[in-house]
This record gives C-alpha cells, structure tokens and sequence, in this order.
C-alpha cells in the first residue's frame, strides 16, 4: 500500500513537473513531435515496400508445358511428382482447351485462330501446371526439380529477372528495416540531450533533494515519469498525422501508387498498429532520455 502511495505521488508530481517547467518541457515535446513524425515517414514507406515486395513473390508462378502428346495417366503421374517436390506452396492443372477458352474471350484473333481447333488432339496449345512456391528464393531449384520430370516439355518462371527482383527486394528491405532502427536510435539521443538541458537546469532542485535525505532511486523515478509523460504528450501530434494523414494518402491515391500493381496496405488497423508503436517508442524514449541525463549527466 505504501509503494502504491509513493508511487501515485510520484506521478502526480512528474505530470505538475511538466507543466510547472512549461517552456523547457515544451522542447523537448517539440523534439519528440518532430522526430516520431519523421519515424513514422520512414515505417510507412518500409511496411509499405515490404508489403510491395511480399504481394510480387506471391505472385510469382512457374509454368510447367507439357508434352504435346501427353495422355490423361501421364499427367496424373505428373501430378503425383509435383506434389512430393519440396518448397510447393500450390499447383494447378490447365488443360489447353480451357486455355484456349479463355484466350478466345481475350481477343477476337485468338478466336478465329483458335476457334476451327474444336477436338484436343488437334489444339496447337499446350497442356500446363501452374505452380507457386512457398519460398521465392528456391523458385530455381523447384524450376529445375519439375523440369525432370517425364511428360514436362518446358519450365518458365521468368527467370533471370525473378533472381534480380529477389537480389533487388532483399537490398530494400534491408535498407529501409535500417533506416528505421537508425531513426530509432537517433530519435532517443536527440531526445535524451533535448531532457539533459531540462534536468540540467534543475540541479539545484535535486541537490536539495539529496540533502534532505531522498535516495538516489527516489530521486530517479520522478524524472524518469516526466520522461514518459514527455513521450506520451509529444507521441499524440504523430500519432494523428499518422492516422488521419495515412488515410488522405490511401484515398487520394485510390490505395495504389503509380499503378494498379503497387498497392498501399489498407489503413485499418494498420495505422492503429504503427500509433502504438510510435506510442512506445516516444514513451520509451523519454523514460531512457530522462534516466540517462539523470544517471550520466549529473552523477547521481
């Protein structure tokens, strides 16, 4: 009971601390406000590509052709190798009559080329199966696996340009998972210096405390709750430019951005998940800028 009364009044003495030091509080609210927002830029567009990224690995399809003479128990057997080869998420047979149906209600051309074909035997197309990997990185290695396979005529998954696209997508995230911790990281010691001028300019009132007998925990912990009242108070600008800036963004762009290939994620819930986390970076921050100016700074 006693903890909890120690406790309540350290909070409640923090929060008056804040707006007691108004003026040096409100740097480093203003720091805060300034640098979660310019995190919250950089999360947006990594979770963005990273979304980008993971919609065109599973997207990407092999295609394997089969021989032109192929009979029905031959591609059941086909079928039977494909489904013990590793890595293969789905698969689907495609038979060239239906490919052809569909080709015809593309294009006029195609139907009057592909039209006169009216029996499967005389169809010019091929029979083929669609396959999706679990893991795009072993696209090749399944390519090659299928393509061994008796009855295959011929395996495309574009590739060449698959490995390039993966070598590409790697770099980015890369980069942008990077440029978020280094935000991050930046963030808390802009901070930190922005709370060591506010704690340093009240040293007196902590050499006071220690002279009437305060411990150095006792004198800690109402800093470090001024720092998380900080983070709370500047985390609240952000976390609306993030909510209602993401959703002018998504609906200016009709939630694409070039084309219909690039899609932005929807905005619910993921603007209430990167407002939490800009929540707890600020509070974190603050706490870990407070405490380290109080236990660095000024030696308690």
């Amino acid at each position: 009971m006693k903890v909890l009364r120690i406790l309540g009044r350290n909070i409640r003495d923090s929060f008056k601390s804040v707006f007691r030091n108004f003026s040096l509080s409100l740097a480093s609210i203003a720091c805060i406000i300034i640098t979660l927002i310019v995190v919250s830029i950089a999360m947006i567009l990594s979770f963005n590509v990273n979304n980008f990224t993971k919609a065109v690995e599973k997207d990407m399809t092999i295609v394997a052709f089969l021989n032109r003479d192929v009979t029905l128990d031959q591609i059941e057997a086909i079928k039977d190798e494909i489904n013990i080869i590793n890595y293969i998420e789905s698969f689907a047979f495609e038979d060239k009559m239906t490919i052809a149906e569909e080709m015809m209600t593309e294009s006029p051309d195609f139907e009057s080329i592909l039209g006169k074909y009216e029996q499967r035997e005389d169809n010019p197309l091929l029979d083929a199966f669609k396959i999706k990997v679990t893991d795009i990185n072993q696209i090749e290695e399944v390519a090659n696996n299928i393509s061994k396979i008796d009855g295959v005529y011929n395996v495309k998954y574009g590739e060449g340009m698959v490995e390039q696209l993966v070598s590409v997508f790697d770099i980015v995230k890369k980069i942008s998972y990077g440029v978020v911790i280094a935000l991050i990281i930046v963030t808390a010691f802009l901070i930190s210096n922005t709370i060591k001028i506010t704690i340093f300019s009240r040293k007196r009132e902590i050499e006071i405390m220690r002279l009437v007998g305060a411990s150095n925990i006792n004198i800690k912990i109402p800093f470090i709750l001024e720092g998380l009242f900080l983070g709370l108070i500047g985390s609240i600008i952000p976390v609306l430019a993030t909510i209602f800036g993401y959703e002018a963004l998504y609906s200016t762009f009709n939630g694409q951005v070039v084309s219909p290939f690039i899609q932005l994620i929807v905005p619910l819930p993921f603007t209430y998940i990167l407002s939490l986390i800009l929540i707890v970076i600020g509070v974190l921050v603050g706490m870990f800028g407070s405490w380290r100016a109080v236990k660095k700074y000024l030696k308690i």
